[in-house]
């Protein structure tokens, strides 16, 4: 009875003493017992509160579903953790980099990061990693900070992810796991879907891992009581195993066939003699932004890592009016999975089958020199060493003006611009027409008007030198390839 009259006292001082408004709000909140003095202060602070209002749907924001969806996604999926890297070789400053770019990567997962430390070791150790007494004290930073996933900077062995879980306490993954899931992501076009699984499928395959009743084997077939006369038959982990070769053999079969299509455009342009560009460069480089500048593709640019992955080809045309195709490809970045490589190509193809390279580097990078160095790694395993490149420094607004000159000084063929301003974007263009491969055959024919078609093919498919129109015809100079300069034979002047 006392507690009852209690709070009817404090019910009706309530009411007396705070407005209708403010009595209804209160009344809506979760906690009733909420109380002026201690939590008006506060109220501001409580950051769980502010994380559910931050995933509420507003109705008419975006025309896109699909970009609402992913952003909740992202926000009900971020996840808390902790970098831990291994430095065998080369300066701190090099480590301290290489965990820099782990934390972007993290963040382009949709990751917070909280902490990040290295270890100076001639090796990662075969057990853990970090080793056994460097376990015990991350798993003491993890305590402290809260984490729940551990990023690690290298690929991990199953026995490595395994037992470093077993110290940590907490979820363990590593470099390559984390592109796999930014890939994963970022993956829009059908064939793109399908490179992201079979990569994925390519990593968890050593990685399955089974305890109780996936370790249980299948009996086998008999007759008379049930008792197996087969043999013990296979466990269920090794169903697994099996049904993803499967699989993966499946999806090798899908991309084989997507490959078909992209095969036969390229021999239709290599048919018409049209020349092709290659973008390549390290991520976030400024692939995308340098295609939209040259051909105003629209291609998405973003300031996150592998903000692109299907590769976009645009029709372009050099200051003299020589048609090529500028092909976007993939970005690279350092220890690139080998799964990936695999898995990406075919559409890294177009690199190795183009005519010329624009190896696009970050200017404003603090060591564009690494970018330069892992790409042209990538490039070597597609075979793609023999292609010219130009080494386009990017961002050089943004970059240190020592940077832009070492590199123009060490790198041939390089020159600096800037996607986002324009400057050197000419320059660029001229560097392009000047490198392209030339029609091989110089001709001067008078071709009659009825022939026009000729003189139009000779402008798209080759260059034209000089063009003057008499009484006869027209007067045509020009570099054609060999098929056009035999229908040209006939109209060729004879020699006086």
């Amino acid at each position: 009875m006392t507690s009852s009259s209690s709070f009817s006292q404090d019910a009706q001082s309530f009411v007396q003493n705070y407005p209708e408004g403010l009595r209804a709000d209160a009344l809506m909140e979760e906690d009733v017992a909420w109380s002026h003095e201690i939590d008006g202060a506060r109220d501001g602070e409580q950051f769980d509160r502010a994380e559910r209002a931050a995933l509420r749907r507003v109705a008419g924001l975006s025309t896109e579903l699909e970009d609402v969806t992913e952003v909740e996604y992202r926000q009900l999926r971020l996840e808390r953790v902790a970098l831990v890297g291994v430095w065998t070789s080369g300066t701190v400053q090099d480590a301290e980099n290489s965990l820099a770019e782990l934390a972007a990567l993290a963040e382009t997962a949709g990751a917070l990061v909280l902490d990040g430390v290295v270890q100076r070791r001639d090796k990662p150790d075969p057990a853990t990693y970090i080793g056994s007494g460097k376990a015990l004290e991350l798993r003491d930073i993890v305590l402290e900070t809260g984490a729940d996933t551990v990023v690690c900077d290298g690929e991990l062995s199953p026995g490595q992810l395994i037992h470093l879980e077993d110290v940590v306490k907490v979820k363990v993954i590593d470099r390559t796991a984390l592109i796999l899931d930014i890939f994963a992501q970022h993956a829009k076009s059908r064939e793109g879907k399908a490179q992201v699984a079979l990569a994925q499928m390519q990593y968890m395959l050593p990685r399955l891992r089974g305890w109780g009743q996936s370790l249980s084997r299948q009996m086998g077939g008999g007759k008379g009581g049930g008792l197996a006369t087969r043999g013990p038959g296979e466990t269920k982990i090794e169903t697994d195993r099996r049904r993803i070769r499967e699989k993966m053999a499946k999806m090798r079969r899908e991309i084989a066939e997507m490959k078909t299509g992209r095969e036969i455009k390229r021999q239709e342009r290599k048919r018409n003699k049209v020349p092709s560009v290659a973008i390549a460069g390290y991520t976030n480089a400024g692939k995308s932004s340098l295609l939209n500048r040259l051909t105003g593709a629209g291609v998405l640019v973003e300031n996150s890592l592998f903000a692109t992955l299907d590769p976009t080809v645009r029709r372009a045309e050099t200051p003299s009016g020589r048609l090529y195709t500028l092909a976007d490809t993939v970005g690279f970045v350092r220890h690139l999975p080998h799964h990936l490589v695999e898995a990406f190509r075919s559409t890294m193809e177009e690199v190795g089958e183009s005519d010329l390279i624009l190896h696009v580097v970050d200017g404003s990078h603090p060591a564009p020199e690494e970018q330069l160095a892992a790409v042209r790694e990538v490039i070597r395993e597609v075979g793609a060493t023999d292609v010219p490149e130009i080494v386009v420094i990017n961002k050089a607004d943004a970059a240190d003006p020592l940077t832009v000159q070492r590199l123009l000084r060490t790198q041939r063929h390089a020159i600096a611009v800037s996607a986002r301003t324009g400057a050197g974007i000419e320059e660029l263009l001229g560097l392009i027409d000047a490198e392209l491969p030339r029609p091989e055959v110089e001709i001067e024919a008078l071709v009659p008007y009825t022939h026009g078609k000729l003189v139009a093919r000779a402008h798209a498919d080759g260059e034209v030198l000089s063009e003057e129109h008499t009484a006869e015809g027209t007067l045509l100079k020009a570099r054609v390839h060999e098929e056009l300069a035999a229908e040209l034979a006939p109209f060729v002047p004879a020699a006086r």
